[in-house]
């Protein structure tokens, strides 16, 4: 009986979740540029850029011209997987930018519009037949 309460408790715990590894300064300014290699897509509008291999480095973006569903409801899971087909590994060139709430940095991601091979990244998101409708 012990044992099987103790599951219990367990199994009624939240699950861990698991931080992004990008932990780079974030640009602060709207206007403001930095580029290098997509290393991390954190869900289908998000993603982390950074110059070297060193995680603390790495930049956390929120981008401003897509907005996915949100990873764990219908659709997220597929949204995450055409970011990362279309953008890891490859170079990216951002721009921050000011969301609705007039700031550049929102939930520990700066605010910004990337582009890969001159493309912003949401209009080949969009043109691949991803789709919107996040938060």
């Amino acid at each position: 009986m012990r044992v099987w309460l103790i599951a219990i408790c367990f199994a009624a715990l939240p699950a861990v979740a698991w931080a992004d590894p990008c932990e780079g300064a974030l640009p602060r300014r709207a206007g403001e540029t930095f580029s290098g290699q997509v290393r991390y897509i954190g869900d289908g509008d998000s993603l982390c850029v950074g110059s070297s291999s060193d995680p603390s480095t790495w930049i956390e973006v929120r981008l401003a011209d897509f907005n996915a569903p949100e990873l764990h409801a219908q659709g997220g899971e597929t949204a995450k997987d055409a970011l990362e087909r279309l953008a890891m590994g490859r170079n990216a060139q951002c721009v921050a930018t000011r969301g609705r709430n007039g700031r550049v940095v929102s939930y520990d991601r700066v605010i910004a519009t990337c582009r890969i091979g001159g493309r912003r990244i949401g209009d080949t998101l969009r043109a691949a037949g991803a789709r919107e409708g996040g938060n």
